[in-house]
């Protein structure tokens, strides 16, 4: 089987009133795709983001805005390329890492994961980075397994994996992305990643959306412990680190 290439790949994201970041997040996946990969963005806005996004060649898929996890699954669920990467489109995350994560798949990884938390993000807010290790620890305690960021929005998977588990969680889809691959089994690794200043204001209460992400964590790892509504992904057992 042929190594995975660009145009392989879909990214993705669920797009809200972005317009002052959307088009530098999508310029900087044409530089560094090379124009080859695929961009869906799901889209709620009611400002310019879907115009811009049309405008530099993104697929937008439009509907109402029902919360983060309802815009990002329907994005990580559309694309019929084997390859779907996630991102957020407020210009955080380095698209110039692409080409490493299309490594780490071909290398034989079902999921690779951005971890934002290891390498300390002096960008990211004190109580952002507190809460964020909070749920890792949480998970990793749930999972009996070591992660490192579970709401990193920054991730590439094997497509037929994403097709192979049903998503329940809307705030907390983040988490539930990494913990139901890493609980079946999944082969995953964490590489550490840096991460930009925002543009634009962020959408999430810290306090609320945070309450809601922890339940999430929760609920996924007990759902996954007691084995519950498991569809079992065969791979190689082991998380890892690179």
């Amino acid at each position: 089987m042929s190594d995975f290439t660009f145009d392989d790949v879909a990214v993705v994201m669920g797009t809200y009133n972005e317009e002052e970041a959307i088009g530098s997040v999508l310029a900087d996946i044409e530089r560094v795709s090379g124009g080859r990969a695929d961009v869906v963005c799901v889209d709620g806005s009611d400002d310019r983001t879907p115009d811009i996004a049309r405008r530099m060649g993104a697929r937008v898929i439009e509907q109402e805005p029902q919360g983060y996890g309802v815009a990002v699954r329907e994005a990580v669920l559309a694309p019929d390329r084997p390859v779907v990467v996630t991102t957020d489109c407020d210009d955080t995350y380095p698209m110039e890492r692409l080409p490493d994560f299309l490594d780490l798949l071909n290398d034989g990884y079902d999921v690779v994961s951005g971890d934002r938390i290891s390498p300390g993000p002096e960008t990211m807010p004190r109580l952002n980075r507190l809460g964020n290790r909070a749920f890792a620890g949480l998970a990793s305690l749930l999972l009996g397994r070591r992660l490192h960021d579970v709401t990193t929005g920054m991730r590439a998977y094997r497509r037929d994996l994403l097709h192979r588990i049903e998503w329940t969680e809307n705030t907390g889809l983040s988490a539930e992305l990494l913990m139901r691959p890493v609980a079946r089994n999944a082969r995953v690794t964490e590489v550490p990643i840096d991460y930009d200043e925002r543009a634009g204001e962020t959408k999430l209460d810290p306090f609320r959306g945070g309450a809601a992400i922890a339940k999430s964590i929760l609920r996924i790892g007990i759902e996954e412990r007691l084995g519950t509504s498991l569809d079992s992904v065969t791979t190689t057992d082991t998380v890892e680190r690179t």
